[in-house]
């Protein structure tokens, strides 16, 4: 569990990092009407803890003059009859503050003036939100401040994009005890597929059975949408129809976590269909293999992805297979799968990453893809992952339940 103390922490550091300039971090709306969960932005959650509240705004005021409102928490207004639908909300007050963590709540329709306000102070301000592309977009942070901006003469706007996404590269260690907590729970899953997967079960049926024993050990779903893919499905990186019944002697790729207290995991294992391994599929796995264990051994504060998919890609390259080894080696795991870390800096101690190697052989309809989730130590590494099976006689074995 994250605690109240902590969200403070984090948002001080970036009070810090602001250097004086206001910045905003928005929560998003819910457009799910009722089709999935929603989620606020992953930076807004980072900051706040608050996952329920559609189109609230943290507001980051450094220079205002009373210490209370250095840290503004704006909510939607309440709407009775919408309540009815979606949930019940609090009023703002005493009781509401102290849940949320902030000693000044106030509607959004304030927002407007607020800003008039910063404006008149301040002039300097800062985009939190990420970066947009070319032809997206604009962020709404940037927007918003673009728009203050042309209001108000001699204003300053400042990048401050990769300011929250260089915290959240670091986890705390309540941040990995909760990925080591999906984690486990994954391993429940997986457990329960691996004495499941048997010639003529359909792919769907698999995932159905890992996301019942996510379930079983305490997950709240899925973190991502589980790819299970037999046969040629196991050499599309990221399929999804997951409809085709498994076929005997085929190996069939499964990539999934479970998803718990707003973190998730995120592991591959690739097992065959008849429980035991061809002499073909062994030769391509132990490659694999081997690429992940020489990866995973390499990681430590300093190293970079880039370095760790070197290493990887070097012995799938030595064998003659670097053509079939078409991703990278992996990326940042948190609030979100691919967490948004920032640009590829040196790891650093307390991120968690994956490691993920494969080899998709198309025309062999033979896919290989191996993931283990590691937390970077002060001196090395940690294999969150390592209690779920991935060598091949311990593979055969837990199928063999």
């Amino acid at each position: 569990m994250i605690t109240q103390k902590e969200y403070a922490t984090r948002r001080a550091k970036v009070h810090k990092a602001l250097k004086g300039a206001a910045g905003l971090v928005f929560a998003g709306k819910d457009e799910s009407h009722l089709e999935g969960s929603w989620r606020p932005h992953s930076h807004f959650e980072y900051l706040t803890g608050i996952t329920n509240e559609s189109g609230a705004v943290l507001l980051f005021d450094p220079t205002h003059p009373t210490p209370s409102r250095r840290e503004v928490l704006f909510l939607v207004s309440r709407n009775p009859e919408t309540e009815q639908w979606d949930g019940l909300r609090k009023s703002i007050g005493s009781e509401l503050r102290k849940k949320m963590g902030f000693a000044t709540i106030v509607r959004t329709p304030s927002i407007p003036m607020v800003l008039k306000d910063i404006a008149s102070r301040s002039k300097k301000f800062a985009p939190l939100m990420p970066i947009s592309s070319v032809k997206e977009s604009v962020s709404t942070d940037l927007a918003m401040w673009n728009d203050v901006a042309t209001r108000t003469p001699d204003c300053e706007i400042r990048d401050c994009a990769t300011v929250i996404p260089s915290h959240r590269s670091v986890k705390s260690a309540a941040e990995i005890k909760i990925i080591q907590a999906a984690i486990n729970m994954t391993e429940r899953g997986f457990s329960d597929t691996f004495s499941f997967v048997a010639p003529g079960i359909n792919e769907y049926k698999v995932q159905a059975t890992l996301e019942h024993g996510y379930a079983m050990a305490g997950a709240r779903g899925s973190a991502f949408s589980p790819i299970v893919g037999g046969g040629l499905n196991s050499t599309v990186l990221h399929y999804g129809q997951n409809d085709q019944d498994l076929v005997d002697g085929d190996l069939v790729c499964i990539d999934s976590g479970a998803f718990h207290a707003g973190y998730g995991a995120d592991i591959s294992r690739t097992i065959p269909v008849s429980g035991k391994f061809s002499k073909r599929q062994k030769e391509i796995y132990e490659i694999v293999l081997a690429a992940e264990e020489a990866a995973i051994r390499a990681v430590k504060p300093g190293v970079t992805l880039s370095e760790l998919d070197a290493i990887a890609r070097r012995i799938i390259t030595r064998v003659g297979y670097g053509d079939y080894f078409i991703h990278s080696i992996g990326h940042h795991l948190g609030l979100e799968t691919h967490d948004n870390c920032g640009p590829n800096l040196p790891l650093k101690s307390g991120a968690v990453i994956t490691i993920e190697p494969g080899i998709y052989l198309p025309d062999e309809a033979l896919g290989v893809r191996i993931e283990d989730d590691i937390a970077v130590t002060p001196t090395g590494h940690k294999n969150l992952s390592k209690n779920i099976p991935k060598k091949v006689s311990d593979i055969e074995k837990a199928m063999r339940g």
